[in-house]
């Protein structure tokens, strides 16, 4: 398999495993991406996603170029429908629960772009993320282009992409593209704690928070709180808005069904 993903405790914990390639997706890689993506949609016991690499080098450093079933010229790439961007995650909109990318090592190229597209991002202090994609003759096609300058500064967005220059975890944290920079052996006590921090947090608030965030991203501030999204009804009229205020009153730790 080359993506392992299990689901637990309502922590989902989708991995790319080819940590041979650098964790580099190809066809078959990202299909299956897709597949995980859809069925976390319809998943009612997931309540916080950690999308990570496997090994110890690398997050994802994009396309595998020397994959022989991927070859493709950059038309050819970019003619081919990518639902939701790279790897199905970059430019998803439809998928409500919160994402944590927990930053391994390299995050380039397409591996960058599932980043962006991610909600929390927990890096080890020598991650290293960049677009390399000019450098080759490509482009970054699938979010690097489109969400990068969205995210930060024009200058220091054009900075990356202009240059192919690879950035560190902590010059991506000043910008704000990086939640926390923990020690290589600290990561995943650093996740750990932002899951924790997530699940104290009633399940359809988050999704309202995140549909609400990403639906309504090109709509004035007054016309996305007009916007009536589903799960922010659903939030509103749920069994758990009238035990999270229970548990206030009663000064005692609430308990969510997520219903």
């Amino acid at each position: 398999m080359n993506v392992r993903y299990e689901l637990h405790d309502y922590i989902a914990r989708v991995t790319i495993d080819r940590p041979d390639v650098l964790n580099a997706i190809d066809a078959s890689t990202e299909t299956r991406l897709l597949e995980i993506w859809s069925e976390l949609e319809n998943e009612p016991e997931a309540r916080v996603i950690v999308l990570t690499g496997a090994g110890e080098k690398a997050f994802c450093v994009g396309a595998d170029m020397k994959s022989t079933e991927d070859a493709a010229t950059g038309l050819e790439y970019w003619a081919k429908p990518r639902p939701g961007g790279f790897g199905g995650i970059a430019l998803r909109t439809s998928l409500d629960i919160p994402v944590i990318a927990r930053v391994n090592g390299y995050a380039l190229g397409g591996g960058f772009e599932m980043v962006l597209g991610c909600d929390v991002v927990i890096a080890c202090d020598d991650a290293k993320f960049g677009f390399p994609e000019p450098l080759v003759g490509r482009l970054a096609l699938d979010g690097g282009m489109t969400l990068l300058p969205r995210l930060v500064p024009e200058k220091w967005a054009m900075g990356v992409l202009l240059t192919g220059r690879r950035v560190s975890a902590e010059e991506a944290a000043r910008v704000g593209l990086v939640n926390e920079v923990a020690p290589r052996a600290a990561l995943d006590a650093a996740v750990d704690r932002w899951i924790e921090q997530m699940l104290s947090c009633a399940p359809l608030s988050l999704r309202a928070i995140k549909q609400s965030v990403k639906q309504t991203a090109a709509l004035s501030a007054g016309q996305a709180q007009a916007m009536r999204l589903p799960a922010v009804m659903k939030a509103l009229g749920s069994e758990d808005a009238e035990e999270g205020v229970r548990a206030f009153r009663e000064k005692r730790p609430p308990k969510w069904s997520g219903k």
